[in-house]
């Protein structure tokens, strides 16, 4: 079923089982993931539905001149799709599955929208700048080198950050990007050559553990064992902190890194069996149990 989503009329497919209907999720994204198209929401599509289980996906909302979608407004898209979703399934449960960046996002949704449970993969628990100097850091780790480049990129990053901030005067920023530009890591460490104005990464500093403090619903979290992006056991120790002894499952998946997929693979015949199962398993006992 094709539908549009909120006021900015995102494009959207509702997947609807073909018998009973126990419930629904609606899907939010990675920060390069924006298509409902994207493999990882096509396989929730087939996956859930025989299980009883609606998915909505839909379009991301485009960036505006090259930034990336405020967390707010990618809120807003979610918690329109929701209600969307709950109109289709009626008073049944509904909630949320996020995707790296997405995770933020639907915490943030949760936070601020009713939603009967949230399933996060790959959901970082420090903020994005913190998450990008570990993800960027392990990129050069994974590409031999050593700890003199790891704390030219720390400084850099961290220089970088102060700047955008409004706390560093450009020319000496850009001074040490221009430096950094010649070393051979620099396709790494995920920045332009030349620097926005201060003010162009609006989520950087975004702290998820107040918002993780106000949920009350379950939540699944499944992590990749060697996720090159997302600092696992700061990010696990940060929703048990914030969660407060709430409903909370944690998945580690055996041969996965930043997706749930094996060997990094990008199609839905990659995507991990384990995966497919704890998904599977947690949704059915929630739902079994009249969530919400």
């Amino acid at each position: 079923m094709e539908l549009r989503i909120g006021e900015p009329r995102l494009p959207a497919t509702l997947d609807l089982p073909a018998g009973p209907v126990r419930g629904g999720l609606a899907v939010t994204h990675g920060s390069h993931a924006a298509q409902r198209s994207y493999f990882l929401y096509e396989h929730l599509a087939r996956l859930l539905p025989p299980a009883g289980i609606a998915v909505l996906r839909y379009d991301r909302r485009p960036r505006v001149d090259g930034r990336d979608v405020p967390l707010t407004e990618q809120a807003d898209d979610a918690a329109a799709a929701l209600d969307v979703l709950r109109g289709q399934v009626g008073d049944l449960p509904v909630g949320l599955w996020g995707f790296s960046q997405g995770s933020w996002a639907a915490a943030l949704t949760a936070s601020r929208h009713p939603v009967d449970f949230l399933v996060l993969v790959s959901s970082s628990g420090v903020s994005p700048a913190a998450q990008m100097r570990y993800g960027t850091a392990e990129q050069l780790r994974r590409h031999g080198y050593g700890e003199a480049d790891l704390a030219e990129l720390d400084r850099l990053r961290r220089m970088a950050e102060a700047y955008l901030r409004g706390e560093l005067p450009r020319a000496l920023a850009q001074a040490e990007l221009d430096v950094a530009v010649e070393r051979p890591w620099f396709p790494l460490v995920f920045l332009p050559r030349e620097l926005s104005e201060p003010g162009a990464w609006a989520d950087m500093d975004f702290d998820p553990e107040p918002v993780i403090a106000k949920l009350s619903c379950p939540v699944l979290l499944c992590y990749g064992e060697t996720d090159a992006w997302t600092p696992i056991e700061e990010s696990v120790a940060a929703w048990r902190r914030a969660a407060r002894g709430a409903d909370l499952t944690v998945g580690r998946l055996a041969g996965c890194d930043h997706a749930p997929t094996l060997h990094e693979g990008v199609t839905t015949d990659s995507i991990s069996p384990q995966y497919e199962r704890i998904l599977l398993d947690w949704l059915g006992g929630r739902l079994a149990a009249g969530t919400g």
